[in-house]
């Protein structure tokens, strides 16, 4: 089983798992806010250079190359997408949350990392079937990748539409009909859909779709990692739109490997 441990940094607290153990990486909780991922890199490795994102709800990932090829484009304002994937060494890659999944990715052999940011609409557009899909364009094996899903709201109280249901079933169940497709995600083993009291809506598991997303793809149980915390009923911890209705997040990153042969 891959833990999750608690670290300190100057009295505020901060997440890591043994999946990623080969890399600096953190899921930050809302005491860290509002500090910036420039900031918050100096708690993983002061030395790597620092990437983030106006995050859009969809499915673009970037690589820390394209983003610096953008820069005299962009000036000041941050590339719009959802995922980063390093192309060197020491690179620190983040996103945002607040309820929506953060997702780090590892490559154990070429030292790559990836950050993805997976609310349902990037888990409808399989935002990290495609990350995966753009590592493996790059030479990463699928079975050299190590994933960690961070503190997200946990599909017990996570209260969706039936339209939003299918939308995000029809990623793992192609289908056209709606009730079709919420009928066959019924009936999975380990469902990420639970009743909910109200009609027309359901209670859905976004990391559930995600593990089911990377099953399909041939990724065993064994390389991915989901962290036991709910944003929503953990409010010592974390930020939650849900809950709150605030524009706060907490940051989840992850710097790339140093090793000379990786690259």
């Amino acid at each position: 089983m891959h833990t999750w441990h608690w670290h300190n940094w100057e009295g505020l607290p901060y997440l890591t798992c043994s999946i990623l153990e080969r890399w600096h990486h953190g899921f930050f909780t809302q005491q860290f806010w509002p500090r910036s991922p420039q900031v918050i890199t100096e708690v993983l490795q002061p030395e790597a250079s620092v990437y983030r994102l106006k995050q859009v709800h969809g499915n673009t990932i970037f690589t820390s190359q394209e983003i610096d090829s953008m820069l005299s484009t962009l000036g000041d304002d941050l590339a719009s997408a959802d995922g980063l994937i390093s192309s060197k060494p020491l690179q620190a890659v983040w996103v945002a949350s607040a309820d929506c999944t953060p997702v780090l990715i590892g490559d154990v052999v070429t030292g790559r990392v990836v950050a993805l940011h997976a609310g349902w609409r990037g888990t409808a557009k399989k935002i990290v079937p495609l990350a995966i899909a753009q590592l493996q364009s790059q030479g990463s094996q699928i079975d050299d990748l190590r994933i960690a899903m961070g503190p997200a709201i946990a599909g017990k109280v996570y209260q969706v539409s039936i339209e939003v249901a299918a939308e995000i079933g029809a990623s793992i169940i192609p289908h056209d009909d709606e009730q079709k497709i919420v009928q066959a995600l019924h009936e999975l083993p380990n469902s990420p859909l639970l009743e909910d009291p109200n009609p027309g809506k359901v209670r859905l598991d976004v990391r559930r779709v995600n593990t089911l997303q990377l099953e399909n793809m041939g990724i065993n149980a064994e390389q991915v990692a989901i962290a036991p915390y709910c944003t929503f009923q953990t409010p010592e911890h974390f930020f939650s739109y849900r809950r709150e209705r605030e524009k706060k997040v907490q940051w989840s990153g992850i710097v790339s490997g140093k090793r000379e042969n990786w690259f």
